[in-house]
């Protein structure tokens, strides 16, 4: 069995879970490749009971054979990984280091116990769609999908823009508005929550379009169905506008025609049988909860 372990950023505070981490994948006898920026970073912290290999990027995920991919850290640190999994069959595995954790909803106390049951294959795999991003003009290179959401935003002025959006080429509405947000299902939690956007459940089949602070009061989120094509034309007082798949952002002009749509593959995510997603939202966010029992 050989995993690669992902993550963004180390902070030392995290040591003890990186060392458990790699202690119980030794454990169980697993081979551990770590990812190359990472490894520069932990390789004079953590002490490797035997040798790791180095996972250098997409390439890695086409050529060797990878049961799992683990990541330490936040939902964030999710939403880079697949940029490197892409279309390979890995299963991720999100061990959550930050916040809140939506997709990374193991918690660090678990890790151990987390390895363990991975092994034995008392977990489920959760499928997750994305949305592709088309473009006449060239735009992130060969990662043009988000697992969370693609956004268009103003920038550079405090002046709202203007977003005409089509669906499947029928005209929708222009919203005037600080800007956009088209949503999966996954990343209904994510900003597009915070704008006053429905939480849909994972494999529901939709895209939730959201306005950022929309000019007009009466503008409110929709949900449509993920075999649409949703389509946009920007113009606003400035010639530059930002657009975003999940974390990653470009600058576009009036001179984008842009279109989102459902992507072509899925991604997987592991998850323990006693964890799913009505039990994640509603312990991230505290319902039932009375603060004055406290």
């Amino acid at each position: 069995m050989q995993v690669v372990v992902y993550s963004k950023v180390f902070k030392e505070k995290d040591l003890p879970y990186f060392q458990q981490l790699f202690d119980a994948l030794h454990e169980q006898g697993i081979m551990v490749y770590v990812f190359r920026p990472l490894f520069e970073q932990i390789k004079d912290r953590v002490i490797f009971k035997r040798d790791v290999g180095i996972f250098e990027g997409y390439i890695d995920c086409q050529l060797k054979k990878f049961d799992a991919f683990i990541t330490l850290g936040g939902d964030g640190t999710i939403l880079n990984a697949i940029t490197h999994v892409r279309n390979a069959p890995i299963p991720i595995m999100g061990i959550n280091l930050g916040r809140l954790g939506f997709l990374a909803s193991i918690e660090k106390k678990r890790i151990s116990e987390a390895i363990a049951l991975f092994v034995r294959g008392h977990y489920r795999l959760e499928e997750r769609g994305l949305l592709y991003l088309e473009s006449n003009l060239p735009l992130f290179g060969n990662t043009r999908f988000a697992l969370n959401d693609c956004t268009l935003l103003k920038r550079d002025t405090s002046s709202m823009i203007t977003i005409h959006t089509y669906i499947n080429g029928a005209y929708l509405n222009s919203y005037w508005a600080d800007g956009i947000i088209i949503a999966t299902p996954t990343g209904s939690t994510g900003y597009s929550l915070s704008c006053g956007g429905p939480i849909v459940f994972p494999g529901s089949g939709n895209f939730v379009i959201t306005p950022v602070a929309p000019h007009n009061l009466n503008v409110r989120p929709v949900v449509i169905s993920d075999s649409s094509v949703i389509s946009f034309e920007v113009e606003g007082r400035t010639e530059n506008f930002l657009c975003t798949l999940d974390s990653r952002f470009e600058s576009i002009t009036s001179a984008h025609q842009l279109a989102v749509r459902k992507n072509d593959f899925n991604i997987r995510l592991i998850q323990l049988h006693d964890i799913g997603f009505m039990e994640t939202i509603r312990n991230k966010l505290a319902w039932g909860v009375d603060t004055r029992n406290y």
